[in-house]
């Protein structure tokens, strides 16, 4: 059991480290997705048809998959443009957002009725980036963005709930990885024709961190996360997962010091973010006792 809990917290210290990959790559936003999708997708499809894990799927299954895919490639777009264009700090404090999102949009997707408990911390997370926003407007378009990645981070594990009714989650990866990476290449025409002098290709230090970024925070990863699921409960592994921004700005501050760029107002806003992020796993941690112990 041990063993399950260290895995699943270097799993989730590894979701935080791509942040800091994000800041180092010099290659822009939309470049970092494509190359890490683009090694992450050929990793995946030698390891899981070597240890034939990818299943056979009707055509329309695997493009809504690949949509879902898409959206995101979308969200770490947007993720990894909110680090360019502020820093990996004001990225995470926005991604911690996601809580208010799926708390909106799961209901609505899934017509289940509305969790008001978890839409109020929701909106303890927003009110903690507005404060940020409101008092350092330096940021405002890294926020926007970051929002953004929120917005669509909250969408695809939805969207995945049902797609994994009829799919292994080894087939999903690998076709979901696949659809970003289409979505990526889609958008190169773009990105190109708005700026021209784009560096298309990363140089050699680029590339080793994005086969980092790949093998180790994407692959290893999934690996590690899968191996602790199978000790601990489905709960324990996402609610352990709420630690991911707290352990990207930690990181941050060792890493860039990003510590001495920020003002009050950031730790203002990152202590509500907190407080709604403990409140969340407190409250489901009671409702899970709760249900343990009552009689079946």
């Amino acid at each position: 059991m041990r063993k399950a809990y260290t895995q699943l917290h270097i799993a989730v210290l590894l979701a935080g480290l791509t942040g800091i990959l994000g800041r180092l790559i010099t290659l822009n936003e939309l470049m970092i997705v494509f190359y890490r999708l683009l090694l992450t997708v050929l990793s995946m499809w030698l390891l899981f048809s070597w240890r034939h894990k990818i299943q056979r799927l009707p055509t329309m299954h695997i493009i809504k998959i690949m949509t879902v895919g898409c959206i995101a490639g979308l969200h770490w777009l947007s993720f990894y443009g909110a680090i360019k264009y502020s820093n990996v700090s004001i990225a995470l404090v926005c991604f911690a957002s996601i809580g208010f999102f799926t708390a909106l949009f799961e209901p609505l997707i899934l017509k289940r009725s509305i969790n008001w408990i978890e839409l109020l911390l929701g909106l303890l997370t927003l009110l903690g980036v507005y404060i940020i926003f409101r008092f350092d407007t330096r940021y405002t378009t890294g926020i926007f963005l970051g929002l953004i990645s929120a917005v669509l981070a909250s969408l695809f594990p939805i969207f995945n709930r049902e797609l994994l009714k009829k799919t292994n989650v080894e087939s999903l990866l690998v076709w979901q990885q696949l659809g970003g990476f289409i979505c990526m290449a889609g958008l190169l025409p773009q990105y190109v024709s708005t700026d021209p002098s784009m560096r298309l290709w990363p140089n050699w230090e680029d590339l080793g961190w994005l086969l980092v970024l790949s093998w180790v925070c994407s692959v290893w990863a999934f690996q590690l996360s899968g191996a602790a699921l199978k000790k601990l409960s489905a709960f324990t592994v996402n609610l352990s997962y709420n630690l991911e921004p707290v352990y990207g700005i930690l990181l941050a501050f060792i890493v860039y010091r990003e510590d001495q760029l920020l003002n009050s107002s950031f730790y203002w806003g990152l202590g509500l973010i907190l407080i709604a992020l403990g409140l969340h796993a407190w409250i489901i941690y009671a409702k899970q006792r709760a249900a343990f112990r009552t009689p079946q």
